[in-house]
């Protein structure tokens, strides 16, 4: 009995938050976290970067994001694949990102949302926060929503988290088909 892997049915649904630094990504994940129906992950990537130990060489960084990232996308696509259902917050701000999400989540089960805030509100955000490099927002900005169409576009200076959150349910509901998920694996890949 013990020796058997338990079956956990088909995968589960990932709400994929993409915006840039200080959008509202983790605010809005809390919020889903409280309202959705079962249980649910909030994997945020932010939480990988910060499980890193020992210095990086500058040289050296772009590099280990990379790979750090890439890790990310498989353990999200893994508690998806073991039927868990997760919100991942995750700026789509690098092309292969985005690519390499598409062969590994499940299309139909995957909800993107674009989380949007005007530049300046961007701006405003990081030098209130402080724990953030300033200028990260405004880097991805034009780059994090560039790929093309999401489910849901929801923005973080016209409503609250709580707010988005509970769009990003009904969208949920609503289950959209073709996702963008489906439409952007037939296009780009």
């Amino acid at each position: 009995m013990y020796d058997e892997i338990p079956d956990t049915g088909g995968p589960g649904t990932v709400i994929l938050l993409n915006g840039t630094s200080s959008s509202g990504k983790s605010s809005i994940a809390a919020e889903l976290l409280r309202i959705l129906d079962g249980t649910w992950f909030h994997l945020p990537v932010d939480a990988f970067h910060a499980m890193r130990g020992g210095e990086i060489a500058p040289d050296d960084l772009q590099a280990e994001i990379d790979r750090t990232a890439k890790g990310f996308h498989r353990a999200v696509a893994g508690m998806a694949a073991a039927g868990n259902n997760v919100v991942v917050d995750h700026p789509l701000s690098r092309r292969w990102r985005l690519l390499d999400l598409l062969d590994l989540l499940p299309p139909e089960r995957t909800l993107l949302v674009a989380v949007r805030c005007p530049l300046p509100e961007l701006r405003r955000r990081e030098q209130a926060r402080g724990d953030r490099q300033t200028g990260l927002a405004a880097l991805q900005f034009d780059t994090v929503h560039a790929h093309g169409p999401h489910d849901i576009d929801v923005d973080t200076s016209a409503h609250s988290p709580a707010e988005c959150a509970a769009l990003i349910r009904r969208a949920l509901h609503a289950a959209p088909r073709p996702t963008a998920f489906e439409t952007l694996r037939r296009t780009l890949r």
